[in-house]
């Protein structure tokens, strides 16, 4: 098996609330969408972000786990400089993201913030000095 991964896929509540974050609010350009079933965005060379409603979500892979808290899933999207880090937090709570967490200077040499997508998924917006961090810059 090759090292790789092609989709991350999530279950969304409502999927009209997903787009309109995804789509209007942050500016991401749908590769498939079909009403009331799928969102798809081609988020790298080779990696697709799937954002799927919940119950067709649930027919296919099976019940989902409910209950209070974070989502343990966090999804990460690096850029080059701290400027960067601020100009999509900032675009991001234009978008009604929530929570926005301001982000900060970390332990390990990185900056970083949060936002919740309207599902409650954490993205995390940051930098990473690190050789593994500059490996996933574009």
């Amino acid at each position: 098996m090759d090292q790789r991964i092609s989709f991350v896929t999530l279950a969304v509540r409502d999927l009209d609330a997903t787009r309109a974050f995804y789509v209007d609010g942050l500016g991401w350009e749908p590769a498939l969408d079909v009403p009331g079933e799928v969102l798809m965005i081609k988020a790298g060379e080779h990696l697709v972000l799937s954002l799927w409603v919940e119950r067709e979500f649930e027919v296919e892979v099976g019940p989902i786990r409910r209950g209070e808290g974070v989502v343990p899933i966090t999804l990460s999207h690096n850029v080059r400089t701290n400027d960067e880090v601020d100009a999509i937090l900032a675009t991001a709570r234009a978008a009604g993201a929530d929570p926005v967490t301001e982000p900060v200077e970390r332990e390990w040499g990185g900056y970083t913030g949060y936002f919740g997508d309207p599902d409650g998924f954490r993205w995390e917006i940051a930098t990473n000095p690190g050789p593994i961090g500059q490996e996933v810059l574009p």
